[in-house]
């Protein structure tokens, strides 16, 4: 009986050669040399891995690690306290692994760059210890397992490392981790490991690559909301661009200025679970849409991957139930407060964790309603009212005994209830992304107000688009805004990394 057991004795390790760490104090440079050693250290495992797939006797097993980034301080001062990002908190060593520097090229320089000059110090690159995933070595969409039968009669983790996720967690970002006595602290609230991970999943779910994700994101749980989007994008595309460079949908499609249709005829069969969709601009400083879907399970799982980008602001638009009596249906609804009964998050961030509205995004969102729909001062509330948004995890809550749910609305002073805004909200407060919350009253259930089919197709024809164009204009408000004012010190907690 074939019990698939390897036979082979233990074998030697074969790695890439030592690579001496190295000091600078420009961070360009810190970046290219991080670059190379990634590079070299992918390229031995992909090397590696093909000579066996092409019959290569099996004599050693393949290991390489990922780079790494370290600072060392000895003074508990920084230059600018007003900054929320960009210097560490005490006397010591910090250190963080690094993936894909070419993909955080930009990130990875303006962070060293502000570590340099807070505190005067070179920044070290090494190689960690740390092994790379086989698996993320060959980066997004790669399907290691099928593309050989190399490995039939012997386990590909006995020849590779491959992902481990006992030490793929959020840890840092939760403000849970205690380094070892003797060891470094965080420099960054993702490990390369975890950023890989996520990665990954990001291009499963949106079916793109995550070159292509802008540092600006709105978020919707209706498809209507994307079509508007895609719609609006195209013409962009078609008179030029407008200052963008690129319309991307899901599958990698690429639409370029002056273009009114997209460069190959390649179309997915089906669309994957929450399908991107991205209008690039120079610098990242596009806007990227991503129809999550319903629900609070949904919400977490695309923000849990999209925040390693370490983007610069998500939004939520979509379509809620409206609690007051004086709210009518295509009214607006801006957050103030959420109250949280999604119970996704309840392990990583308790309920008792207050989450904060964001003045700098409030603004925003509100300038953008006043300027799109033509109201001002006073008469703004005709059509917004800013309040407490519940979230909850039973879409069909209306169909129990409605006194507790009820009960606990009013006490919350809640206006609108929604799935999934709560829970981006506070994966925000969570990963130090700035948020914010704008939604549509598409229903009353307290009041017998029910979406019904030609009701609502005749409010989505109507009010969809307007709610587009606020989240636009709302999210190139945040874009013009300076990052240090956006990323404020009202998400930083007593021990914060470095990183933004």
């Amino acid at each position: 009986m074939n019990k698939r057991i390897s036979p082979l004795p233990p074998l030697d390790i074969s790695s890439p050669p030592p690579f001496q760490p190295q000091s600078f104090d420009d961070p360009a440079k810190a970046v290219e040399a991080l670059t190379a050693l990634y590079e070299r250290n992918t390229a031995f495992l992909i090397k590696s891995f093909s000579e066996l797939a092409q019959g290569a006797p099996i004599s050693s097993r393949y290991r390489a690690f990922y780079p790494q980034v370290s600072i060392e301080t000895t003074s508990f001062g920084h230059v600018d306290s007003r900054l929320s990002y960009g210097h560490v908190t005490a006397p010591g060593i910090y250190t963080t692994t690094v993936t894909r520097p070419k993909l955080f090229k930009h990130y990875l320089k303006e962070q060293l760059a502000l570590l340099v000059k807070s505190h005067n110090v070179p920044v070290i690159v090494s190689e960690s210890t740390t092994p790379i995933p086989l698996h993320f070595a060959f980066g997004e969409g790669a399907h290691v397992e099928a593309s050989t039968n190399a490995f039939i009669d012997i386990p590909m983790r006995d020849i590779f490392d491959t992902p481990d996720l006992n030490t793929t967690d959020d840890e840092i970002a939760n403000g849970e981790y205690i380094p070892p006595p003797g060891e470094p602290s965080p420099l960054a609230p993702f490990t390369a490991q975890r950023i890989d991970y996520s990665l990954a999943r990001l291009s499963h779910y949106t079916a793109t690559h995550a070159e292509h994700f802008q540092n600006f994101v709105l978020f919707t749980n209706y498809q209507f909301y994307i079509d508007e989007f895609c719609s609006w994008a195209r013409k962009l595309m078609a008179e030029g661009g407008d200052g963008y460079t690129a319309f991307v949908e899901p599958g990698n499609i690429v639409t370029l200025p002056g273009s009114s249709a997209p460069e190959t005829d390649a179309t997915l069969a089906r669309l994957p679970q929450m399908p991107a969709y991205h209008l690039k601009k120079k610098g990242h400083a596009g806007i990227t849409m991503i129809n999550i879907g319903v629900g609070p399970s949904n919400a977490k799982t695309i923000t849990d991957h999209v925040a390693v980008l370490r983007p610069h602001a998500w939004l939520m638009l979509g379509h809620c139930a409206g609690l007051r009596n004086s709210q009518r249906l295509g009214d607006y609804v801006l957050a103030h407060a959420y109250m949280r009964e999604d119970h996704v998050l309840d392990d990583d961030l308790p309920v008792w964790v207050p989450i904060p509205a964001l003045a700098e995004v409030q603004v925003a969102l509100e300038a953008a309603v006043a300027e799109i729909t033509g109201y001002e001062g006073f008469e703004l509330k005709r059509i917004m009212r800013t309040g407490t948004v519940g979230t909850i995890d039973n879409r069909n809550w209306e169909l129990r005994d409605q006194r507790g749910p009820v009960k606990r609305l009013s006490q919350a002073r809640a206006i609108a209830l929604d799935m999934e805004s709560a829970t981006i909200a506070a994966n925000g407060f969570r990963f130090r992304v700035p948020y914010g919350t704008l939604l549509c009253v598409s229903d009353k259930p307290l009041h017998g107000e029910l979406k019904l089919p030609g009701m609502a197709t005749a409010f989505y024809r109507t009010q969809v688009n307007q709610h587009l164009q606020i989240g636009i204009r709302a999210v190139q408000k945040l874009a013009a805004m300076p990052k240090e004012a956006l990323h404020s010190r009202k998400l930083r907690s007593f021990f914060e990394t470095a990183f933004q």
